[in-house]
């Protein structure tokens, strides 16, 4: 499966094809900004009817999870879920990925701090690739 993330100011999912403002950043702040995740799957042909779960964490620069604010406490910053194509077009050729398109947005991140850097790692059915992933950073204040 090949996965491309983008950071944006916003990103939505609409007939299938993602409309993404103020996309392809990699530097924001000082101060804690709302922001979406723009996620483009290519399923392989024989994968795409299949359910798979999805899970993008944050991690700071050693890789450790960044923890939120919640209702329940501290807790890692994290977003998951399942999807599936839910369609084989049919004129498309048997053996084509199929895309997937999905689009997260987020309010403000508090605990991220001025000056450093943070990635959202993006796990598929359990699995990860070193390309799955996407960083940014914190100007300094």
């Amino acid at each position: 499966m090949k996965a491309t993330l983008l950071l944006a100011d916003y990103a939505v999912v609409a007939d299938g094809k993602l409309t993404i403002v103020g996309g392809g950043w990699s530097m924001t702040g000082p101060m804690p900004m709302p922001f979406a995740i723009a996620l483009k799957l290519e399923v392989p042909w024989h994968e795409a009817l299949h359910k798979h779960s999805l899970r993008l964490e944050l991690v700071d620069a050693d890789g450790e999870p960044v923890q939120v604010p919640t209702p329940q406490g501290m807790r890692p910053a994290l977003i998951e879920g399942g999807m599936e194509a839910s369609e084989i077009p049919a004129d498309i050729k048997p053996g084509t990925p199929i895309d997937v398109n999905l689009a997260f947005m987020s309010g403000p991140i508090p605990t991220l701090q001025p000056g450093h850097r943070y990635e959202w790692r993006l796990t598929v059915d359990g699995k990860q690739r070193e390309d799955w992933f996407v960083a940014f950073s914190i100007r300094a204040a």
